[in-house]
């Protein structure tokens, strides 16, 4: 059998030892001679202070891939931070309405930025053998864990390896910044709380952030921790959920290959983004800075997490001018820069990280800590110095630590006042802590364990001289109701030091009248603005699709807008109708006067030649019919559209009844004139009077049954024409509206009929003649006007049967009134009854001799072998 010893297996191996040892009670102890010891040599502390009640605490105090500048500046920022918890505990214990009497001590570790070493310095708190303040190897002493709480650690992957051990304990652990939004599992970290917000709300924070500046395209850059993948994981979601596009979203660590940092910088300098998103920690975020500096970008605008867009080392980096993001909302803490300050060499000799500070700050070596190097000589000055340890202007991390330590001493009290000291209580009452701290702020968790979130909006802005400061220039409270958390008190400078809000988008917004197509294979921030099509609209930016107007509205000429159709209709304005109008009114006139000079010469033998009466009654048709092509103009309505139609089909079938009347009378008075003939007692003027009133009555009754069954109304057409409501009246029942004109069609033909038979007949002045032209004018006309109605458009079709109307009107009153006026009152000579007795018996004698007209043929063959002969004799008599 083989077995395979691996990292992993040792490291199991280890904590399964380090729990036995935790659990060993002094009961199974044989005696003291069973040793209890740790597998690796003992950390000892950086900071630490003897007290009844010791409070643990982890700073990721140096970067233990470094020893640089970067990490002697990360040392001064984090010596602050442990140096605050010592200031906390210090100023709780010279409180008097505190439990006089006990002493609050603090145990603080340097984590290295490495979880080995953080996990290391959490199994010595929590199986009670640190070698510091157990200085022997006997069980019994190792019953307890050596710390209630601790507070640490600064980042949030060792702050998550801490937190799972320490929950297995039920050790509370209350982190100042370690943001990772993981840690608000409680079923994965139970004993995990902080006094910084959780990367869950700063994510929605930058995004709304992004949003509310309308950037819909940007880069993003992480750290490859679980700081930045966590917390580019919320914000990638919260932007999805606001419609924002990440052209690109790129990882790296400081530890990884150059060549993935230089890969990295090449993204962003290629990149068309102009706003970049960075949720990366301070250091890893200088190695991208110095890669970028070394062939700076075009100008970016830079949005930053908390943990870089407040650290003073980056305003360094002029590239970064313009950068916003969320910080800690700064503080003031009172006696805490005195508390710094108060440090002589002989205090620097008692911790090594003291000793450290003092020596690389005055590059000097304290007596006896090491060798080859200048003596300190005391005469060094702490308050000369210009670091970010000396530096309490921008107190914010800072304040947390002492948040975090206030928290966790004041309970420690209060459960040694009132219970035994058992950690799960020190879990339990912080809880549902709710206290303020002696500089005023509030100190409170939910039920995960996270504070309310609180941020400034800090913005990086050039000064006069030219050097980057951070100006505070808008707060977010999640606490205030939705759509208000965000506020703004300041300009924000931009980039380049612009005033006006630089543009980051794939596509340009698609304005009203447009809609977004997504580009095939991109993300849906790159789109292409479509115009709407025909009908339809959007009236808004950026919209998705286009709405279709109702139907009786059409788009406007950008589409933006769905716009009432014009209505279409032959209005009296128009000026189709005025031409019209005047022809109507012009026919009208004509028949008055007309029958004007007809009345006026009643007694005339060429008014009275052809029943006069019948004359009169078709004039006065002849006047309603151009009159009722006036009903057809105007905005249509129910009255017009059924008067139009059955003032036209009746007026109509009186004029041609009484066309048809005047027909049957030359036909009746040629065959009066026979020998024996009384054809003129059947069809005398009570006979017409009858026929016209008999073929009118007829039309009526089909006109009334028409509007009983299904009138003609007023309709609004809007299939013709997709821009315009045609207004026009609907014929109700086709039928009924066919019946009129094929009745109509039905006397014209056979007035037509007759009048062509009679034409020749010896008549006065030709009357048959002239009525089979104005006939035959009728007859072309509406044959004409049927294609012509069905396929003309819009308000042209009204005018296409007026134009009929007129046009037959014009052709009757033409063909037969017009000869009998013009020898009235052009040749009155004619209008003699000599003159028309002399006309008529001419007319017979000649129609007399085409009748007596003969002609004979006479065909004769004779049969002789050689010939034939053929005779043809015609005579006349």
């Amino acid at each position: 059998i083989r077995f395979f010893i691996t990292p992993l297996t040792l490291s199991v191996t280890a904590f399964v030892s380090a729990l036995f040892v935790a659990g060993l009670s002094p009961a199974e102890c044989k005696a003291d001679l069973v040793s209890c010891r740790l597998w690796t040599d003992a950390q000892l502390p950086g900071l630490s202070m003897y007290g009844d009640f010791i409070i643990g605490g982890i700073f990721a105090i140096h970067y233990y891939t470094r020893s640089d500048t970067a990490n002697f500046f990360r040392m001064k920022l984090e010596l602050r931070f442990a140096r605050a918890m010592e200031f906390t505990i210090q100023e709780i214990n010279n409180r008097t309405d505190l439990l006089p009497g006990i002493t609050l001590g603090y145990q603080i570790y340097d984590s290295c930025s490495a979880v080995s070493m953080s996990v290391k310095a959490t199994f010595q708190f929590a199986n009670g053998m640190d070698p510091f303040f157990n200085e022997t190897d006997s069980c019994s002493k190792s019953a307890a864990a050596a710390v209630p709480a601790l507070v640490g650690d600064s980042t949030s992957t060792t702050s998550i390896s801490m937190a799972r051990q320490l929950g297995l304990f039920g050790i509370p652990q209350v982190s100042h910044y370690a943001t990772c939004a993981c840690l608000s599992d409680k079923r994965q970290y139970p004993a995990f709380l902080r006094t910084i917000p959780s990367d869950h709300h700063q994510a929605a924070a930058l995004a709304r952030m992004v949003k509310h500046f309308g950037w819909t395209w940007i880069g993003a850059v992480r750290s490859d921790t679980d700081y930045g993948n966590y917390g580019m994981a919320s914000f990638l979601k919260a932007a999805q959920e606001e419609g924002i596009c990440v052209e690109y979203s790129e990882s790296y660590y400081r530890t990884q290959p150059r060549s993935k940092l230089e890969r990295v910088a090449n993204v962003i300098r290629r990149s068309t983004a102009r706003v970049i998103v960075a949720f990366v920690n301070s250091g890893d975020m200088r190695f991208l800075l110095e890669e970028l500096a070394r062939q700076p970008p075009p100008p970016m605008q830079w949005i930053g997490s908390e943990t870089w867009i407040t650290d003073p080392d980056f305003l360094r980096f002029n590239m970064c001018a313009g950068a916003i993001g969320f910080g800690v909302p700064r503080s003031v803490i009172p006696g805490l820069r005195e508390f710094l300050l108060d440090l002589s060499p002989a205090q620097a000799l008692k911790s090594p990280l003291l000793t450290e500070f003092w020596e690389s700050s005055f590059s000097c070596s304290l007596k006896g800590s090491s060798e080859g190097a200048r003596g300190c000589n005391g005469s060094e000055d702490i308050r000369a110095l210009q670091n970010p340890y000396t530096d309490t202007s921008q107190l914010r991390i800072t304040n947390l630590v002492y948040k975090a330590t206030y928290a966790i001493a004041i309970n420690v009290l209060l459960i040694y006042f009132l219970f035994n000291h058992i950690p799960l209580q020190i879990l339990n009452q912080l809880k549902r802590v709710n206290i303020t701290t002696k500089n005023g702020y509030q100190v409170l968790f939910d039920s995960s364990g996270d504070p309310v979130a609180v941020y400034e909006l800090i913005n990086w802005q050039v000064k006069k001289d030219g050097s980057l400061e951070f100006v505070t220039v808008g707060h977010y409270d999640s606490s205030r109701p939705r759509g208000q958390e965000f506020s703004m008190s300041r300009a924000i400078s931009w980039m380049g030091q612009q005033r006006e809000v630089p543009r980051s988008v794939c596509s340009e917004s698609c304005p009203p009248g447009t809609r977004k197509a997504v580009q095939k294979g991109r993300p849906v921030c790159c789109y292409d603005c479509i115009p709407c099509a025909e009908g339809e609209i959007s009236n808004r930016t950026d919209s998705l699709d286009c709405l279709r107007c109702p139907p009786e509205f059409w788009p406007n000429v950008q589409r933006d807008s769905c716009l009432p159709k014009p209505v279409e209709f032959l209005s009296w304005d128009d000026t189709l109708s005025v031409i019209l109008t005047a022809f109507s009114i012009t026919g009208a006139f004509i028949a008055v006067c007309v029958a004007a000079v007809f009345y006026k010469h009643k007694t005339s033998p060429i008014v009275r030649a052809n029943n006069s009466e019948l004359s009169f009654l078709l004039l006065f048709s002849l006047t309603l019919c151009f009159l009722c092509s006036l009903t057809f103009i105007g905005r249509p309505s129910e009255w017009s559209c059924m008067l139009r139609h059955t003032a036209f089909g009746i007026t109509f079938v009186l004029c041609i009844s009484c066309v048809l009347g005047k027909t049957i009378v030359v036909l009746m008075a040629f065959r009066a004139t026979l020998p024996g003939s009384n054809a003129m007692k059947w069809f005398g003027p009570p006979q017409q009077r009858l026929s016209v009133l008999a073929f009118t009555f007829i039309q009526a009754l089909i006109c009334v049954i028409w509007l009983k069954i299904s009138p003609p109304l007023p309709l609004k057409n809007l299939k013709h024409y997709k821009e315009r409501i045609i207004l026009e009246c609907g014929l109700g029942s086709a039928i009924g509206f066919w019946a009129v004109l094929g009745y109509i069609g039905f006397l014209a033909l056979l007035c037509f009929i007759l009048a062509f038979l009679a034409r020749k007949l010896p008549d006065n002045f030709n009357e048959a003649k002239f009525i089979t032209f104005s006939m035959l004018i009728f007859c072309a006309v509406w044959i004409t006007f049927i294609p012509a109605y069905v396929s003309s458009p819009g308000k042209f079709t009204v005018a296409v049967e007026i134009f009929a109307i007129l046009a037959s009107s014009f052709g009757l009153i033409i063909c037969i009134f017009a000869p009998k006026c013009f020898i009235i009152v052009f040749r009155p000579e004619q209008n003699t009854k000599k003159h028309i007795m002399a006309y008529r018996h001419k007319r017979t004698l000649m129609r007399a001799k085409r009748s007596l007209s003969f002609e004979l043929v006479l065909t004769c063959r004779t049969y002789q072998p050689n010939a034939s002969i053929q005779f043809n004799v015609s005579a006349a008599v």
